[in-house]
């Protein structure tokens, strides 16, 4: 089968909204936790968030249609113009044989509270026309291919977490079997609305910790749940020869995919992360790698209390021995959980791992768990020398889904 290759990145986030201000203060322990500010949070139990910042959203597009989209399709589309830019690839490609598939986890749900308000105060007559295209998922996908003439595959994928992740390994298989030569795939999600920080509040997965210096801190003993962040990552992904052939840069190769369910709970994930040991070992497989060959693993990380110490005995369970060589770090330390989001952005997290022989912190690290007991780079990042290196998602539902990445070299 074809190799695939990424040849743009593209990210809005806590951490910046251009690659290069993201990999620098990602790799520095930036921490993008902070009070809300998208709405009054006075009423709710949870005060903090991890939203994007000084985005300026009319360089990218226009006011009049801004109105006509949802912050997660905007963020969806900035994060495309820049993998876009990096890649080259409008210069020369063809658009039939072109596609996008980005997914979110919950969609346009700031539009959808808006205008259930509308509903409730003045009536179903003042419901706005733009209502269902603003709100459904695929319209991330939708007009990104719109914009730019891209008439190859072309869909938006819902598996909770798992969702970018997922994205961008049915965009690698659809490249592998022929039928694209270049994908533009990833997740986005904007929900810091009132509604979802209430309705995650009120499962008690979101950490009560009023400080945003150290409510996000994945793996830590006093971990108690996680940040919501907002944000989107996108990637552009080509066959090897599409891109040989046309000269472009490659940043990177996507070497394997594995995508697993756990049939277990609607939330928690199931013990000893059974479906996360098979979704690593699918990834593996599919890439031709063996774990000795693994040197990194940016892990789903989310600071709740489960999800950490399942993926850790996951983790061990999978590699063995050899887990002592591993680095392990959650960036959700420092950007929040995306989620539907975080694989996008995560991706490219760990291809800039891999492109700088170095591995980002995980930051807030304060008290060893005993059951959490690996490398987690803590609060710095670490000097690592590794080919190869797996990203984690896992979802809502029991949806895993597991990239492994290499380092590339012509």
């Amino acid at each position: 089968m074809e190799r695939v290759v990424v040849t743009g990145m593209g990210v809005v986030s806590p951490l910046g909204n251009t690659l290069e201000s993201f990999e620098e203060n990602l790799f520095a322990g930036m921490n993008g936790v902070g009070p809300i500010t998208r709405f009054d949070s006075s009423k709710h139990n949870v005060h903090l968030a991890a939203e994007v910042k000084n985005l300026d959203i009319n360089a990218y597009i226009a006011p009049k249609e801004q109105r006509r989209m949802d912050r997660f399709a905007i963020l969806a589309m900035v994060a495309s113009a820049h993998a876009l830019d990096q890649s080259g690839l409008l210069k020369d490609m063809d658009p039939n044989r072109t596609g996008v598939i980005i997914g979110s986890g919950i969609g346009g749900i700031q539009t959808w509270e808006d205008q259930h308000t509308r509903l409730l105060e003045k009536g179903p007559r003042q419901i706005s026309p733009f209502f269902v295209p603003m709100m459904i998922v695929d319209i991330a996908a939708g007009r990104v291919s719109i914009k730019y003439g891209l008439k190859g595959p072309n869909y938006g994928i819902v598996s909770a977490c798992a969702t970018a992740s997922h994205s961008i390994g049915d965009a690698c298989r659809l490249i592998q079997v022929g039928d694209a030569d270049a994908m533009v795939a990833g997740g986005s999600e904007a929900p810091v609305t009132p509604i979802s920080i209430a309705g995650f509040s009120s499962m008690k997965a979101m950490t009560r910790n009023p400080d945003p210096a150290s409510a996000s801190r994945p793996f830590d003993a006093g971990r108690d749940g996680f940040v919501i962040g907002e944000g989107a990552g996108i990637l552009v992904l080509e066959s090897l020869e599409h891109a040989r052939k046309r000269g472009a840069q490659i940043l990177g190769e996507i070497a394997g995919y594995g995508a697993t369910a756990d049939a277990y709970h609607i939330t928690a994930p199931a013990e000893g992360g059974e479906g996360a040991v098979r979704a690593m070992n699918f990834a593996m497989q599919n890439g031709g790698v063996t774990p000795a060959e693994v040197g990194y693993i940016n892990a789903h990380g989310t600071s709740t209390p489960y999800n950490d110490k399942n993926e850790t005995i996951a983790i061990k369970t999978v590699f063995g021995e050899h887990v002592r060589n591993l680095v392990v770090s959650s960036t959700k330390s420092m950007t929040g959980h995306l989620l539907g989001a975080s694989g996008g952005i995560e991706a490219i997290g760990t291809l800039l791992a891999l492109q700088r022989q170095e591995t980002p912190p995980t930051i807030n690290y304060i008290t060893a768990d005993p059951d959490c007991d690996l490398n987690y780079s803590p609060n710095a990042k670490t000097p690592h020398s590794f080919d190869y290196a797996l990203s984690n998602t896992f979802g809502f539902g029991g949806h895993n889904a597991v990239l492994m990445m290499k380092r590339y070299a012509a």
